[in-house]
């Protein structure tokens, strides 16, 4: 195993022996379930002392590449992450993003708008009647006028998250987990004391209708002007933002 990895050569030293491990995993020289060498053993290799290791080795457990386990049989072992963490990872990137500022209203609704696109479409062409029953599941609950605005968020996220599910597309559905799972309720956080609940299930409405019709062009066409409803939401929030710091 010396010929695996490369030579370390300047600063950060736990950080490149990560690193290398994390290229070994991904070009399959270090496999699924494979035993790391121990501690001990790693810290000769790369020439260095065994907590640098060990603190490389905390790092890919962060990443969720590597798992420990105790006893006789245990040691160090190479995982491969669920696409549940790694979405939610990449939910909380995005979430700490809008939360600083890095990224705008208006950037936000223009990546949902692109993104969801493509699954409207591909829910137009893929969509099952179980699809076509859970979105229409989730409108007759936006219905109800009793719901309170954290029930009418959540029944938001579920639908569109079910259109999603709807376009077939694994690697989609992971991607949008960002947009679905955290800029919807962001949106409905800023614009709930300002938007009509009425408004947006009529677009949800028409979203569904086209999708159910198979219209591809509809579809996107009914997402573009939920979106641009929720743009004017945007503008109404932050005016009424300005006037209460008045």
């Amino acid at each position: 195993m010396e010929s695996t990895y490369g030579q370390i050569v300047t600063t950060s030293v736990a950080s490149q022996i990560a690193d290398q491990l994390q290229q070994a995993i991904m070009d399959g020289r270090l496999k699924v379930d494979q035993r790391l060498p121990t501690e001990e053993e790693l810290a000769a290799r790369f020439g260095v002392s065994r907590p640098t290791v060990r603190e490389a080795l905390k790092r890919l457990a962060a990443r969720h590449l590597v798992r420990s386990r105790r006893g006789p049989s245990g040691g160090t072992f190479v995982t491969g992450p669920s696409p549940e963490e790694l979405a939610t990872s990449l939910g909380t990137s995005v979430a700490l993003l809008v939360a600083t500022g890095r990224v705008s209203l208006d950037e936000m609704a223009t990546a949902r708008l692109e993104m969801e696109a493509v699954c409207c479409r591909l829910a137009a062409q893929n969509r099952t009647e179980q699809d076509l029953a859970a979105l229409q599941e989730e409108i007759a609950i936006q219905h109800d006028v009793s719901i309170s605005d954290q029930d009418f968020c959540a029944s938001d996220v579920r639908f569109h998250r079910a259109i999603v599910n709807a376009a077939g597309n694994a690697l989609l559905r992971f991607l949008m987990n960002a947009v679905v799972e955290v800029v919807t309720p962001v949106s409905n956080m800023i614009i709930f004391r300002v938007r009509d609940r009425k408004e947006i299930v009529a677009h949800h409405e028409r979203m569904l209708a086209a999708i159910a019709a198979r219209d591809a062009d509809a579809a996107v066409e009914a997402l573009g002007g939920l979106v641009d409803y929720i743009r004017a939401q945007y503008a109404k929030a932050e005016e009424a933002r300005r006037v209460l710091r008045r």
